[in-house]
């Protein structure tokens, strides 16, 4: 790797050179916002040029999504902490997506990953392979027994698929003056999904 840049000291491997990239980007973000970050921003944080920074990541839109993706690791140990002595897995998804609501739009680093307010790559980005894989683990993690409720583990990818797919109705709503009312939500939920989470 070249010598000159990196603060006067270059990355030892590519690790090390994505990291600080991260860290450059995370930095940015807290002060200027999603919006306001760009490559080239990245590039001037870390004192290199922007071909320097495309030699590591693809786009910025690759260096957010991993940013959303380590900001995720704690959210989803508040969230399982949160659904401790849940019992079913009804209302265990019922309360998660409750606490994702509340949660979601005041988090930074989730929203970095659903690309909240961004209309154009938010469903894709919220809905792709690796989100949706994302989200089956996340379900993995739920204090539920799982098979009791007629889930199989083949299941879980699809659930999660659905989940997401109305957090994301929900969260996102540019038409809305105010949210939803949290009641009003719970009985969407349990009129139309806790029957499909119900063993019959």
């Amino acid at each position: 790797m070249a010598r000159h840049g990196w603060g006067g000291r270059p990355p030892a491997d590519e690790d090390e050179a994505r990291r600080r990239i991260l860290d450059a980007t995370e930095r940015l973000v807290d002060r200027h916002g999603v919006a306001k970050t760009t490559l080239s921003d990245v590039a001037s944080e870390l004192g290199v040029t922007r071909q320097t920074v495309y030699r590591h990541v693809g786009s910025i839109n690759e260096i957010l999504g991993e940013l959303g993706t380590r900001g995720a690791e704690a959210f989803v140990d508040r969230l399982v902490a949160h659904l401790a002595g849940s019992r079913s897995p009804a209302e265990a998804v019922v309360e998660g997506m409750l606490f994702c609501l509340r949660t979601v739009p005041h988090d930074p680093r989730l929203n970095l990953l659903l690309r909240l307010g961004d209309t154009a790559t938010l469903s894709r980005a919220a809905t792709s392979p690796g989100t949706v894989a994302y989200g089956a683990a996340m379900l993995r993690r739920f204090p539920v027994d799982w098979a009791a409720a007629g889930v199989t583990e083949d299941d879980l990818d699809g659930l999660a698929e659905m989940i997401l797919r109305l957090l994301i109705s929900l969260l996102d709503a540019p038409d809305a003056a105010e949210p939803r009312p949290e009641p009003e939500i719970r009985a969407l939920l349990e009129r139309w999904l806790v029957p499909a989470l119900t063993p019959r």
